[in-house]
């Protein structure tokens, strides 16, 4: 039997434009960056090689700029902020990645709301978020705008 229940996540409504949401945290190892390397099929030396690193600004090999990408999507996953109730991710633009992460290095996301918009269709809106991925000295890694469409409330 399947039983059905109300959506944990946010509708259209519930966002407000200037609020920030932040996400819960997570580290990330050297485990993570060698099994995105594997997935990836990116073998960079300056995420891969002790030895090359040494030689560069950052002293180790670096994570990936999708892998920190990618990790923050989860850790918005987790916030519960889209279950239920996301429809679309729209687009992604402006993304920069503006600082290193290191194995050791823990992560959040912190989304501010810059805008929304309803749609043509009324069970359905836009809300545009100006997101930053922070490490745990609150130095940004990562920038970007990102576009989602979420679910409307239902009339009751």
């Amino acid at each position: 039997m399947h039983t059905t229940h109300a959506p944990r996540g946010r509708y259209f409504e519930d966002f407000t434009v200037g609020e920030e949401l932040h996400t819960p945290a997570r580290t990330v190892t050297s485990t993570d960056i060698v099994n995105f390397a594997c997935i990836s099929g990116d073998f960079n030396e300056i995420h891969t090689n002790f030895e090359y690193c040494r030689g560069t600004p950052f002293g180790e090999p670096i994570a990936h700029g999708p892998l920190i990408y990618a990790i923050a999507g989860g850790l918005w996953h987790a916030s519960g902020v889209n279950e239920g109730t996301i429809l679309a991710m729209l687009g992604v633009d402006e993304w920069r990645l503006v600082g290193p992460v290191k194995h050791g290095d823990t992560i959040h996301l912190v989304a501010r709301v810059a805008s929304k918009k309803e749609t043509s269709k009324p069970d359905r809106g836009v809300v545009v978020f100006d997101r930053r991925i922070v490490k745990q000295d609150g130095s940004a890694v990562q920038t970007m705008r990102t576009t989602l469409m979420y679910r409307r409330r239902p009339a009751p």
